[in-house]
C-alpha cells in the first residue's frame, strides 16, 4: 500500500520569511494538495542563540496572508507533535546515545580554543580551514582518541561535550534527487559533523532525520544549499531507521538576484522587497519592506513565485492557486537557478489586479485609503471607484494616487499645464460649466460629455483643449479614468466646487 504523502516546511524562528522560503512552502503545499496529502510546518528552534522573539508568529501571519495554511503545526495541532524541536529534546539524546553505542558517533570534549589551535596548526595555503575529520580526529580530545576509561572520567566530571558522527573512511553515498537525478558523495572528503551540541540540543542534521522519521515525512523539498549536508543525513537514515524509510528529496534551485543568490542586501540596494511581509528587527527596530506592504496581492505573489523555477510546459503565465495545484509536477522544476525580476513581478500583480473582482479589491483599497471605518455610502462610492481605476494600478498602493482624489480634494493643481493655452473664452466656458453642474441635472457620463462638446462647438472652442483643464481641475494632474466618469462619481456639487476653486487659481 502506497504511503500517504506528507511534506513539511521547517523554518528557524530567526527573522523574516524570505521569498525563497515562501517558494519552498508553495512547492510543498502544491505537491501535498495534488496528491491529497498533508502539509506540516515544524519549527526548528534548536539554535537558541539565534532565536528572535516574534519570528514564529510572523511566520504564521505570512502563511495566512499567502493562503498556505498547514494541516499540522504548533498553531494547528496534529497527531505527530510537538511541532517545536525544542520540545522534543529528550528524543534526540536517545538517538545520539544509540549511535555512540553502535560506534557510529563519538563524544568530543574539545574547547573552542583547542579547535582554533588545531585549525591554525594544520592550516595550509591549499587548506586554510582544516576540518574535524578522519585525518585529525585521533589527535584531538574525543572518546576515539582518549579511550574508554578517560572518556568515562570526563563524562562523570560533567565535562562539556558534543556528539559527532564518525564519517566512514572511504565510502560512496548515493541518492536519487527528484530534480537532479543521481547524486553521489565520497565520505573521504567530509568532516565529522556535530549531531548533539553541548547544551543537549541537536543540530539540524540529527533533528531533521529524527523528526522526518517520527512525523512520517514522505517527500522533502529544501533549497539546494542543503545538498552538501545530504551525506550526513543519508548515513543517519541508514544507521537509525533504514534507507527504505528515507523521504524522497528534492533540492530546489536558488532564486538569483542581480549579483548571485538573492539577498536582503539586493532588496535594499535595488529597491524591491525580499520578504513576504514587513519584518521589523526587534534588536534594531529596522523595518524591511515586504511584498504585502509594497502593494502585492497574495494571488500574484504566489503566481510569480511558482514560475521561479517551474512551468507547466505551456506559455501560460497567469495561474490561480487551484490551477497551480492541478498543473504541478516535480518533473517540471528546473535544476538551474531562477532569476528574480522585479519588473516582471509587478507585471504579475498588475494582471491580477485587473482580473480581480471589485468585491475582492474593495477591502484592499479601503485599508489603504481610509484610516477609520467608512460609512455605507462611502463604501458604495468606493466600489464605483475601484471598478474605474483598478486597471491603472500596478501595485495596490497606487490606489492612493489613482483613487484618493475621489475622496479628498487635491492639495495642489498642475495649473502650469493649463495656463499656456488659457483664455477669457475658456474661463467663461468653465464658469458656465460649473453653473450647469450646480443648477442642472446633467445625467450620466455620456450625457455630460455630449453637453460639454455641444457647448464647446457653439463657442467655436476645441473640446480636446478643454478636456485637459477639466481633468486637472477635478484630480490635480494629467491622470485618472475618463473625466466624465470622474465627474459622475464625484457628483455635481463637488464637481462644481472643484471647477470654481481652480478658476480662482487661474488668470
Amino acid at each position: 500500500m502506497e504511503k500517504k504523502v506528507r511534506v513539511r516546511f521547517a523554518p528557524s524562528p530567526t527573522g523574516g520569511l524570505h521569498l525563497g522560503g515562501v517558494r519552498t512552502v508553495l512547492f510543498n503545499y502544491l505537491f501535498a494538495k495534488k496528491h491529497n496529502g498533508s502539509f506540516i510546518v515544524r519549527i526548528e528552534d534548536t539554535d537558541q542563540r539565534r532565536y528572535v522573539p516574534g519570528a514564529e508568529e510572523y511566520l504564521f501571519d505570512c502563511l495566512r496572508w499567502c493562503g498556505l495554511e498547514p494541516n499540522e503545526s504548533v498553531q494547528h495541532g496534529g497527531s505527530f507533535g510537538p511541532y517545536r524541536q525544542s520540545e522534543r529534546k529528550s528524543l534526540y539524546k536517545k538517538y545520539a546515545d544509540q549511535l555512540i553505542e553502535q560506534e557510529l558517533a563519538y563524544y568530543a570534549f574539545d574547547t573552542p580554543e583547542e579547535l582554533e589551535k588545531m585549525r591554525a596548526q594544520l592550516a595550509t595555503p591549499s587548506n586554510p580551514s582544516p576540518q574535524y575529520d578522519r585525518q585529525v580526529r585521533l589527535q584531538l580530545r574525543n572518546s576515539l582518541a582518549l579511550g574508554e576509561a578517560k572518556t568515562k572520567e570526563l563524562l562523570d566530571a560533567g565535562t562539556p561535550y558534543v556528539v559527532r558522527i564518525k564519517m566512514p573512511e572511504q565510502e560512496t553515498l548515493r541518492f536519487t534527487d527528484l530534480i537532479r537525478g543521481e547524486v553521489s558523495f565520497d565520505t573521504a572528503t567530509l568532516d565529522d559533523k556535530v549531531l548533539l551540541k553541548a547544551d543537549g540540543m541537536p543540530t539540524y542534521h540529527l533533528a531533521v532525520v529524527v523528526d522526518d522519521h517520527h512525523m512520517q515525512i514522505t517527500h522533502a523539498f529544501r533549497g539546494e544549499e542543503w545538498l552538501p549536508s545530504a551525506p550526513v543525513h543519508i548515513l543517519l537514515w541508514k544507521h537509525l531507521f533504514g534507507l527504505e524509510q528515507m523521504p524522497q528529496w528534492a533540492h530546489l534551485p536558488l532564486i538569483l538576484g542581480p549579483n548571485g543568490k538573492l539577498s536582503k542586501r539586493d532588496g535594499a540596494k535595488y529597491g524591491f522587497p525580499v520578504f513576504a511581509m514587513n519584518w521589523t528587527d526587534p534588536s534594531t527596530g529596522e523595518v524591511t519592506e515586504g511584498f504585502k506592504e509594497k502593494g502585492f496581492l497574495p494571488e500574484a505573489f504566489l503566481n510569480l513565485l511558482a514560475l521561479l523555477g517551474w512551468n507547466d510546459g505551456s506559455e501560460k503565465e497567469i495561474f490561480t492557486l487551484q490551477e497551480l495545484i492541478d498543473s504541478f509536477s516535480i518533473e517540471r522544476i528546473h535544476s538551474a537557478g531562477a532569476r528574480f525580476d522585479y519588473e516582471k513581478a509587478k507585471w504579475f500583480n498588475h494582471e491580477w489586479i485587473k482580473k480581480s473582482s471589485t468585491d475582492r479589491l474593495l477591502p484592499e483599497f479601503e485599508q489603504r485609503l481610509f484610516t477609520n471605518a467608512i460609512s455605507g455610502a462611502e463604501r458604495e462610492k468606493l466600489k464605483q471607484v475601484v471598478a474605474l481605476v483598478k486597471d491603472r494600478c500596478t501595485l495596490l498602493t497606487d490606489c492612493n494616487e489613482q483613487a484618493g482624489f475621489f475622496f479628498t480634494e487635491p492639495a495642489q493643481l498642475d495649473t502650469t499645464a493649463i495656463t499656456g493655452k488659457w483664455s477669457a473664452e475658456k474661463r467663461a466656458f468653465f464658469e458656465w460649466l460649473a453653473n450647469q453642474y450646480q443648477t442642472s441635472s446633467l445625467g450620466d457620463a455620456a450625457a455630460q460629455e455630449l453637453l460639454f462638446k455641444e457647448k464647446a462647438a457653439s463657442l467655436q472652442l476645441k473640446a480636446g483643449e478643454l478636456l485637459l483643464p477639466l481633468r486637472i481641475m477635478l484630480v490635480g494632474g494629467k491622470f485618472g479614468p475618463g473625466v466624465f466618469d470622474i465627474a459622475t462619481v464625484l457628483g455635481p456639487t463637488v464637481t462644481a466646487q472643484r471647477i470654481a476653486r481652480a478658476l480662482t487659481l487661474l488668470p
